[in-house]
């Protein structure tokens, strides 16, 4: 029988994890290498968390919420993936096929979370504004009230995009696991290693380094020997 209790774990590494993203801390736990496994240890499944995470990694290396840019969410999408999986392989069964068609699932959810961190730093602009006046004023708890304000609208974001992936992605998975669950298991090496060409291509295409594909096809390489020693 499937159990809430995932789901709610879940939620709040996804807040937990989105705050690091760009509000606060920034210490890296939000990258999908880091945050798959740490929400696969709280949930017992360290696995599956670092199969979700070494997959995104690649994808979402060269695209990072720098400045004004506003990638596809990846620490949702790798915190829900990883949710999904462990939480659905008690109805849809465990194994590397649940694993990928959650992560299938919840990459084009992510587009939820780009446009859901744009709404926020939309609203957020509006802050420094009213904490100039505050300081004017000399009223430094409005100050405070406004900071915690904006980040409390960065985790409000994160939970929501976390809640859509999650609610999309199990109706989506609950519907189409009885048509191509089977498809995906069978295929699941070929699978991984698409995507892993696909990340490579996509560091290859932006960066502009010297020895780029030497030094890439070197990470390619180990990232695919690490797959097959997890199998």
């Amino acid at each position: 029988m499937e159990s809430f209790t995932p789901y709610l774990l879940g939620a709040g590494m996804a807040v937990f994890l989105g705050l690091d993203r760009t509000a606060a801390l920034q210490i890296m736990i939000s990258r999908p290498l880091v945050a798959g496994p740490l929400v696969g240890l709280v949930l017992g499944n360290v696995m599956t968390g670092l199969t979700i995470g070494m997959l995104l990694e690649l994808l979402w290396l060269c695209r990072m919420p720098v400045g004004a840019s506003i990638p596809h969410d990846d620490t949702q999408i790798s915190v829900s993936a990883t949710t999904l999986a462990i939480a659905l392989s008690g109805t849809a069964g465990p194994g590397v096929g649940l694993t990928l068609c959650a992560l299938l699932v919840a990459l084009p959810l992510g587009k939820i979370g780009q446009v859901v961190e744009r709404t926020v730093r939309s609203r957020n602009q509006r802050l420094p504004e009213a904490a100039l006046h505050a300081l004017q004023q000399g009223d430094l708890p409005a100050v405070e009230k406004l900071h915690l304000r904006g980040l409390g609208n960065f985790a409000l974001g994160a939970l929501t995009t976390y809640l859509a992936i999650i609610l999309l992605g199990r109706w989506l998975i609950v519907t189409g696991s009885p048509y191509f669950l089977d498809i995906l298991t069978r295929q699941a090496d070929w699978i991984k290693l698409a995507l892993i060409l696909v990340g490579v291509a996509t560091l290859l295409q932006g960066l502009n380094v010297r020895r780029a594909y030497v030094l890439f096809f070197s990470g390619f390489l180990l990232t695919f020997l690490l797959l097959k020693v997890l199998r």
